[in-house]
């Protein structure tokens, strides 16, 4: 039981989540938003996953450039490759609310077409590890491809779309528009919020430590 508390927490958090989420009292603000702010408890957690997964992805990066350890690479391959998933969710999710609230799933916001060029870069990151046979220089250049995608996050994410108008919360001329800001969520929003956030990172921790486990068992065939 010690070993899998965290599986039955995420269970019990995903559980919460996907059905209180529907039933909990939300504020029926005016405008578009009413009963899509539940949207909050799956697109909002989304990225949280993807920002936590990919951090985590660099980290091992970092650590096989210093070490050397082949295993390190598996970490940071799979671990961005769940980033990625949850950036991707994140983007479609982000499309379903945007068709209710900006009346078009893609509207060419610049924090959607910035998420866009983020999610590319690391699809960019699979592609490069496919192109190259030799296994040592492969981890070698995908972990410094690794350090150049994280690094295009933020300008692409944060800092960006922050700069210019957008109808996102957090964008210039998004004053109007509810999302995060503590003075527009409800406090039932915002717990079920980070009820979500937890429950979805632990779902990803879960299916990335199965991944890590069938490179090693797929290794050790090959070379046992």
């Amino acid at each position: 039981m010690r070993n899998y508390w965290w599986k039955i927490l995420a269970y019990l958090l995903l559980l919460t989540v996907c059905t209180e989420g529907f039933l909990v009292k939300v504020p029926v603000l005016e405008g578009r938003l009413q009963q899509s702010v539940r949207n909050t408890f799956f697109h909002v957690p989304m990225w949280f996953g993807m920002m936590i997964f990919f951090t985590v992805s660099v980290v091992y990066a970092l650590l096989y450039l210093y070490k050397q350890k082949p295993g390190y690479d598996h970490y940071a391959l799979e671990f961005a490759r769940t980033g990625t998933v949850f950036g991707i969710l994140g983007l479609i999710t982000g499309a379903i609310w945007a068709n209710y609230q900006w009346g078009s799933p893609w509207s060419g916001d610049p924090k959607q077409n910035g998420a866009a060029v983020a999610i590319l870069i690391y699809l960019a990151y699979f592609v490069l590890r496919g192109s190259i046979n030799d296994i040592d220089k492969r981890h070698k250049i995908s972990a410094v491809y690794n350090i150049f995608a994280y690094a295009m996050l933020f300008p692409t994410i944060w800092i960006l779309p922050r700069m210019t108008e957008s109808l996102h919360p957090g964008g210039m001329g998004a004053e109007g528009n509810p999302g995060l800001n503590p003075n527009d969520s409800a406090p039932a929003v915002t717990s079920f919020m980070w009820i979500g956030v937890a429950g979805w990172t632990l779902l990803g921790v879960w299916i990335t430590t199965l991944r890590i486990r069938l490179q090693f068992l797929i290794e050790k065939k090959l070379h046992g």
